[in-house]
């Protein structure tokens, strides 16, 4: 089955639309049915035709569903894009971006990846013959010695995950553009609302939607963006032979998640601002991961590039072993041990034997992923609250 028509329908003209509009109306129109405001939950597996070929754009929910398709055109215009797929898991998406590849090729990627890509690259792919190169690229210069005929990817997180480096994606794509290389940036720590890495370069942008743009923590998805005609076509082919796409159910969650990114992504910013500067000098905090402060090594880029900083923060606790750590992140109240990020309830998490627990210790601890490092999702509770349980939790 090719591409199907809906997935090329022309989109509303979101260009003059500010992020706030965007997020509230785009690739969503009242039901032509009953005048739904709301985009229906189209819960079905197949769509009737009225002779063989003639189906309106939809033949089986796998490849395309209505509910899925007003989801991925509000996702693309947010990224300022003309093409967005939605899958059922940001793996999902790193997936289908990696079976672009064939046997031979090579991948350059940072050092400080979030862990179910390390464990995909690593795992999965490298068996199939792909190579990978971990790289510092907090200067872009730094993948240059690594260029080669057989390199055919750069993927890049900014922030990482979960050492907040920064990296320039308006640098890198100068390398990329200039080697005829695919740039896949995931945009999951920044979301949308703060950064826009095909306006600076990028060829693709992931998100695992479970995040930011989901924002609930009750949905888990992921998203790929494109302005490339032909790479979008790669990708949907890629993602309707194997399948990894999500329900209507979940679509119609993010959808509504996404009326109000704006409204969280300035609340999660102003409480993880104040939290960062709380624990900037706390007695109990050794090093201080955020991009906001000046001395963070790429704070320049970090402001060019970004829209604002976020809530994502790590810190290192002072003369803690594993056992401290353990009751310390165990002591919050207000903040809950859990993997994920993103969601309005602000989290803790101890990446060492979380979320980063698939990369071996000695390569984590190269980048400070440390035992005693924990990271912080800043949520949209009152401050005081937060602040205060912080206070307790590292008495």
């Amino acid at each position: 089955m090719s591409v199907c028509n809906a997935s090329l329908s022309s989109h509303q003209n979101t260009t003059k639309m500010k992020f706030a509009t965007k997020a509230i109306h785009a690739g969503q129109e009242p039901d032509p049915t009953t005048g739904a405001v709301m985009t229906p939950i189209y819960q079905t597996s197949t769509y009737w035709q009225k002779s063989p070929g003639d189906n309106k754009g939809y033949e089986y929910s796998r490849g395309t569903n209505p509910t899925r398709k007003a989801l991925e055109d509000c996702l693309a215009a947010l990224e300022n894009a003309k093409f967005g797929l939605a899958f059922s898991s940001g793996m999902g998406a790193t997936d289908a971006v990696l079976k672009l590849l064939q046997p031979g090729d090579e991948v350059i990627t940072g050092n400080d990846l979030y862990g179910g890509s390390y464990r995909i690259f690593t795992k999965i792919f490298t068996k199939y013959g792909i190579k990978f190169h971990f790289l510092d690229l907090s200067n872009p210069e730094n993948m240059r010695p690594y260029l080669n005929e057989k390199t055919k990817l750069v993927w890049i997180e900014t922030p990482t995950n979960p050492t907040m480096q920064i990296i320039d994606i308006e640098g890198v794509a100068k390398i990329t553009k200039e080697k005829n290389l695919i740039l896949t940036v995931d945009n999951t720590f920044a979301s949308p609302y703060l950064q826009n890495p095909i306006d600076l370069g990028a060829d693709i942008v992931m998100h695992s939607v479970t995040k930011y743009i989901g924002g609930h923590s009750d949905v888990v998805m992921g998203a790929l963006i494109t302005n490339d005609e032909a790479l979008y076509k790669d990708l949907w082919f890629v993602y309707n032979a194997c399948g990894a796409t999500p329900g209507p159910q979940d679509a119609f969650l993010v959808l509504r998640g996404i009326k109000t990114l704006h409204l969280r992504m300035k609340a999660h910013c102003e409480n993880g601002e104040k939290i960062a500067h709380y624990l900037k000098n706390h007695p109990k905090v050794d090093k201080i991961y955020w991009p906001g402060f000046e001395d963070h090594p790429n704070f320049e880029v970090a402001k060019r590039q970004m829209r604002g900083f976020g809530g994502m923060i790590s810190i290192t606790l002072k003369d803690a072993d594993l056992q401290e750590t353990f009751r310390i992140a165990s002591n919050f109240s207000v903040f809950t041990l859990a993997e994920s990020l993103g969601g309005v309830e602000s989290l803790i998490n101890h990446p060492a034997t979380m979320t980063h627990g698939s990369i071996p210790k000695e390569e984590r601890e190269k980048v400070g992923v440390t035992d005693n490092l924990l990271r912080l999702s800043v949520g949209v509770e009152d401050i005081d609250d937060l602040l205060e349980d912080l206070e307790n939790a590292l008495k």
